[in-house]
């Protein structure tokens, strides 16, 4: 082998690769990141070797993922956190920030389903709960606002950042499957993503979201959906059935790399082409 073809053969790729998706020693905070698809990215930040600030509102299982994650690739702190509360979340980012000089990377992941629908009346408009309806818009929408207004506050003096935020197919259409509060605060934080990444690009800050279709999480409680629960979920993505939330793990390498550095605004579904067919329909 010359010179030539190695460099452009599996080293050179390796190189390629490597230097694309480096996030080695970015400082990333992730939060929801106890459980779900939050624990899925940081799985993947820390594996790549990043710096990575867990938090979450559940003492107990943020720190067994912390213990689990010790000793991987990356650095690994957790810090306790209700993202409703808007100054003990400014205080969680800064005390971050300052701990590891910068934030690099800020996963809004943090959400919640809502009450448990447990039949088709639940989902009638006049069922709606407004306390449900505060408890969801508090955590998914304001509570992502929260967490992007501290990441921002902290970024743009260095004119640098990635702000990822977490929404879902359901606020790019209408759903049957999920309640009223979650579809709305959904939807809104689509729009509010697009508007801060116009605010934020001439500090060359990207934002963009990830649009989850259904993924085989408990976000709509504890225990883990039915057999025949999933079944209906599977009828209705052209692949035929729900993602693992290791299956978000290569879309959130990408956008909190090098390799999205031309890429803010947008929102990119992971759903298995549910959102292809229902243009279809």
């Amino acid at each position: 082998m010359t010179a030539h073809d190695d460099a452009t053969g599996t080293n050179g790729r390796e190189a390629y690769l490597g230097r694309v998706f480096d996030i080695r020693d970015r400082h990333v905070l992730v939060t929801g990141a106890a459980s779900g698809l939050g624990q899925a990215i940081a799985e993947a930040m820390v594996d790549a070797g990043a710096v990575v600030t867990l938090v979450d509102r559940d003492a107990d299982p943020l720190r067994e993922l912390a213990d689990r994650l010790a000793g991987r690739s990356g650095t690994v702190e957790h810090a306790l956190c209700d993202v409703a509360d808007a100054s003990a979340v400014r205080a969680t980012v800064e005390a971050a920030t300052a701990r590891f000089g910068g934030l690099d990377v800020a996963f809004v992941n943090a959400g919640i389903a809502g009450a448990p629908r447990t039949d088709d009346e639940s989902r009638r408009l006049e069922r709606v709960q407004l306390d449900d309806w505060e408890r969801v818009i508090g955590v998914n929408l304001t509570g992502a606002l929260n967490t992007m207004r501290a990441a921002a506050a902290v970024m743009r003096p260095r004119r640098s950042g990635r702000i990822v935020v977490t929404a879902s197919t359901a606020g790019l259409r209408a759903d049957p499957m999920v309640g009223y509060p979650y579809v709305a605060s959904k939807a809104a934080i689509v729009n509010v993503v697009r508007q801060a990444a116009l605010d934020l690009a001439p500090d060359q800050i990207r934002v963009n979201a990830i649009a989850p279709g259904p993924f085989r999480t408990n976000i709509g409680g504890k225990r883990p959906r039915s057999a025949e629960a999933e079944a209906t979920w599977a009828r209705t993505i052209p692949l035929g059935r729900m993602a693992d939330p290791e299956e978000i793990k290569g879309l959130a390498l990408l956008l909190a790399s090098p390799a999205s550095s031309f890429m803010t605004g947008a929102v990119f579904p992971v759903d298995g082409g549910a959102l292809a067919l229902s243009h279809t329909i």
